[in-house]
């Protein structure tokens, strides 16, 4: 059997209960897949990842370090141990249809193994027993328009233009006539109610597998064709993601069409309202990381306190709190040191969750004498998170097409990272938000980018055992002014709306051209013009921020 990562919504940040597979493993990475078998165990994750499960998994465990040469994926390994007819098993509420379940079983029957099958209970539950935490209880609130910038009402209207123009029956939570929130009551809180009004049907959250099959027999059927067998006039929609439980109960690929959520498009496209949420959260967030740095560089080198790395991230938690529309953090933080910022997922970064947008900021830092290579390094990845900002390029053209410009480099190095240069994020949603994004993934090929999305820019360079570096920045989509227009189309291009210094110390003025020079300029005194506002009464992280934001000539790295 095989345990993946993600819960029954393909979540990426998960709720400790559905965490099976961290438990069956010992891996706490937030990518990978377990695959277990009666006599072994192996344990599939990428890049970001390698140092960290070579650590924790313990002898019982086989690495499978996804994408080396050599190296098969962990659905090769789960059908090479499914030959001589053996079966694999799976909880079918936790994987997807297209994606995963199809895919594994054609590479299974291939290696002559017998199928994969949906266990109705999920196994690693059943070990967990009573020691697997309970389920969350947060309450969902309704967020206000003043924040939302448009009304539920008119995206329902607009998603059902989308299903009448491609003929479907519905999007399994949509159909012409009826919107359906799948949720336990005890869950929302006393406004939402009313405020969803005849609009919404409200259904307990297991009610939906149940409402799927009435949906799946509810399709009406085409009267048979000589040479064509009988099927639904109309289809419904599932997302990619869904479940291939959800799939099953619908009635499985005769009566489904598995399509990229026309939801998580529309989520992408930001509004007016919400890009301006976004500019202003990150000025508030900006200060407070400001005043943060400002903080940390007294204690540890004026003070000489001893910090860990859980003690500083919990202290950027206080900060933030203190701006206004603050409600919690984005992701856990992931603030790291030496050796540990190697490991490009380390644990103990922090984004923000404003009520007005999400933020997802890197900085790197350096309170001693930075190395020359990592001056070099540095100076290397800033070179591309502006080659990112800089960009103009033609509508319809894709994040995977702009990768290159953060890489390129590092590429003439003969360096890289393992990671992506960017990805989606939403507003006061998740921090990583699909379908878009920049990187070498297949799906970022699929989907342009256009005027609305908010992405990060986010290029870096790690030695394991020795340091890391990522420079992290929030840009939007926006029509850019261009001289000519070819083809008669627009052009493209990003606005930053992060607002922390680089850090000077690791800057290498030689290796910028004088165009970066003036970018990196231009954008420090921008930060310094936005921020320096909650800082009038805060003389320490004032100083700070003059120093670290003056402008950068070339001619004081040539004297040096």
């Amino acid at each position: 059997m095989f345990v993946p990562s993600e819960d029954s919504h393909q979540s990426e940040y998960i709720a400790p209960c559905d965490a099976r597979r961290a438990f069956i493993s010992g891996f706490s990475g937030s990518a990978g897949t377990a695959v277990i078998t009666s006599d072994k165990a192996a344990l599939a994750t990428d890049g970001r990842y390698f140092n960290q499960a070579s650590k924790q998994l313990d002898s019982n465990w086989h690495l499978l370090k996804t994408g080396l040469e050599d190296v098969p994926t962990w659905q090769e390994w789960t059908a090479e141990q499914s030959e001589g007819h053996k079966t694999v098993g799976v909880d079918p509420t936790v994987i997807t249809a297209p994606a995963e379940a199809r895919k594994l079983t054609e590479k299974i029957k291939k290696k002559g193994g017998a199928q994969l099958i949906g266990v109705k209970a999920n196994l690693v539950d059943l070990v967990w027993a009573d020691e697997r935490p309970p389920r969350p209880n947060e309450k969902v609130s309704v967020l206000g328009i003043e924040y939302a910038g448009k009304k539920f009402e008119e995206k329902i209207e607009d998603l059902r233009k989308e299903l009448d123009k491609k003929n479907s029956a519905g999007l399994i939570v949509l159909t012409p006539t009826t919107a359906t929130l799948y949720i336990d009551h005890s869950k929302l809180e006393s406004d939402v109610v009313p405020y969803l009004g005849e609009q919404v049907l409200i259904r307990p959250y297991d009610a939906i597998f149940e409402d799927a099959e009435g949906f799946g027999r509810s399709l009406e059927v085409e009267a048979p064709v000589e040479g064509k067998p009988p099927g639904p006039k109309k289809k419904f929609w599932i997302s990619t993601k869904a479940s291939w439980a959800l799939s099953l109960n619908l009635g499985g690929e005769e009566k489904v069409d598995e399509v990229r959520s026309p939801i998580g498009d529309a989520k992408a496209i930001k509004n007016s309202t919400e890009l301006e949420g976004m500019r202003a959260c990150h000025i508030r967030d900006g200060a407070s990381l400001s005043e943060f740095f400002a903080w940390l560089e007294e204690e540890s080198i004026v003070k000489q306190t001893k910090l860990d790395e859980v003690q500083v991230a919990d202290k950027l938690e206080e900060i933030r709190a203190k701006k206004d529309r603050f409600v919690g953090l984005s992701f856990d933080t992931i603030s790291s040191t030496g050796p540990n910022a190697a490991v490009i997922h380390y644990k103990p970064e922090k984004g923000a969750q404003y009520l007005d947008g999400t933020t997802d900021t890197t900085r790197t830092l350096h309170f001693g004498e930075p190395t020359a290579m990592e001056i070099k390094a540095y100076t290397l990845v800033l070179k591309g998170v502006i080659a990112i900002d800089r960009a103009v390029f033609p509508k319809g053209t894709s994040g995977f097409a702009l990768d290159t410009l953060a890489r390129q480099f590092l590429w003439r190095e003969g360096l890289d990272y393992r990671h992506g240069t960017g990805h989606g994020v939403g507003s006061y949603l998740n921090v990583h938000e699909g379908p878009i994004g920049i990187g070498t993934r297949v799906q970022y090929s699929e989907v342009p980018l256009s005027v609305g999305n908010v992405i990060s820019d986010e290029p870096g360079y790690y030695e394991d055992g020795n340091f890391g570096i990522r420079i992290e920045n929030m840009v939007m989509a926006q029509e850019a002014k261009t001289n000519h227009k070819f083809g008669d189309k627009p052009w493209l291009g990003f606005e930053h709306v992060t607002m922390v210094p680089m850090c000077r110390k690791l800057i290498d003025g030689k290796l910028l051209t004088q165009e970066e020079r003036t970018w990196l300029n231009e954008y420090h005194q921008e930060v310094f013009d936005k921020t320096k506002g909650f800082f009038v009464e805060d003389e320490r992280t004032m100083r700070w921020l003059e120093r670290e934001t003056r402008p950068i000539h070339v001619m004081e790295f040539v004297l040096s």
